[in-house]
């Protein structure tokens, strides 16, 4: 097995939660008709922005850079929960669809809280050191 420090974020509960939320958003709006191309595609890109903040934020490997892509995310987050709430409301996608993107998307929204606080807090008491760390990363969530 191939070992890289800078790709510790596959580590990540919410990293691995947001390749989740983006596998499950893309067998959703695949399907979408051409006339909702625009619309899918989007959604998609929302999807497929959070963890690839996540990951760039741990690369970074400074804690100023970490909580801005994590911030990011969170952002890319919120477009595609605002998204997943306009679609059910148009009848564009199910209410099982609607149900199963947003339970991922609260798990990950609350996994991105939890770091960013644990990350805030490490910050504030001087403990953070500019290397790769995920242990803070890992702590348990709620769903």
């Amino acid at each position: 097995m191939r070992k890289n420090r800078n790709r510790g974020y596959q580590k990540l509960r919410v990293w691995n939660d947001g390749v989740e939320s983006y596998k499950e958003t893309c067998k959703v709006f695949r399907k979408f008709p051409y006339e909702l191309k625009r619309v899918a595609n989007q959604a998609i890109a929302s999807s497929d922005s959070i963890h690839r903040n996540i990951s760039e934020g741990y690369c970074r490997r400074t804690i100023k850079d970490y909580l801005r892509f994590l911030y990011i995310a969170l952002g890319s987050l919120g477009e595609s929960v605002s998204g997943l709430h306009a679609y059910r409301n148009a009848n564009q996608i199910t209410e099982d669809e609607f149900q199963l993107l947003d339970t991922l998307a609260y798990k990950l929204e609350n996994g991105l809280l939890k770091l960013v606080e644990s990350l805030e807090d490490k910050r504030d008491r001087g403990e953070w050191t500019d290397s790769l760390l995920i242990k803070e990363s890992n702590l348990v969530y709620m769903s």
